[in-house]
């Protein structure tokens, strides 16, 4: 078996356990949507296209929130703006021309990018493709799910089942933090940060405002 080969499906596997979690938040999130009216057809269709949970909330929330369009476009922009840092940081270990690796660019999903880490700045280009690969297929089919059958909105947090993707995350980050203490000192920064800012702003601009602990955490590696 070839290195490239056993990188995919190492990154296919962590995809595996990451998509269970994407799962349950499509199915939640297509019954959500028919909650607002949305539909067959528009919710399917924005899982494909957008292909992130939280921007997809974000959105959803803002058109139940009685807020136009516009709004809930610029609220999906703001929560996607994180991967333009993260889109930046892996584009060195992309391969091809710009076309190619704006295409493989699309891999570039919160669980995926961290599982990719190397270190050093980093990233494992097969790990990262491959473990998207599974959580895509996930997030749509649960999607449809949850649109065809649309169970009652609390039946994912009846049985728990909505600590099972920050959990994975956790698990993640743990993995991070045996690295480095520069990892511990921007993990511990971006948790305070958040803190702070969710009593004043909205849960995902707080997310945002966060990841200026990694601009520390690189002021400290230099």
């Amino acid at each position: 078996m070839t290195t490239l080969r056993r990188n995919y499906l190492a990154g296919a596997r962590v995809g595996l356990g990451l998509g269970v979690a994407t799962f349950v938040l499509g199915v939640t999130f297509g019954a959500y949507s028919q909650t607002l009216g949305w539909g067959i057809a528009a919710p399917i269709v924005a899982s494909i296209l957008v292909f992130s949970g939280s921007a997809q909330f974000a959105m959803a929330t803002a058109l139940a929130g009685g807020g136009n369009l516009a709004v809930a476009v610029g609220a999906a922009a703001l929560i996607n703006a994180r991967f333009l840092p993260m889109g930046a940081a892996v584009a060195s270990d992309l391969r091809g021309g710009r076309l190619r690796r704006a295409w493989e660019g699309q891999a570039v999903v919160d669980g995926s990018w961290v599982a990719a880490h190397l270190g050093e700045g980093r990233f494992d280009r097969e790990k990262l493709i491959g473990c998207t690969l599974v959580q895509l297929p996930a997030w749509v089919l649960g999607t449809v799910l949850g649109v065809l059958a649309a169970p009652p909105p609390d039946v994912v947090s009846r049985f728990g089942l909505d600590v099972v993707f920050p959990g994975f995350f956790l698990i993640l980050l743990i993995d991070e933090l045996r690295r480095s203490r520069q990892a511990v000192l921007t993990a511990a920064l971006a948790a305070c940060l958040a803190g702070i800012l969710v009593l004043f702003v909205p849960v995902g601009l707080a997310l945002i405002g966060a990841a200026a602990a990694a601009l520390v955490g690189l002021g400290v590696r230099r």
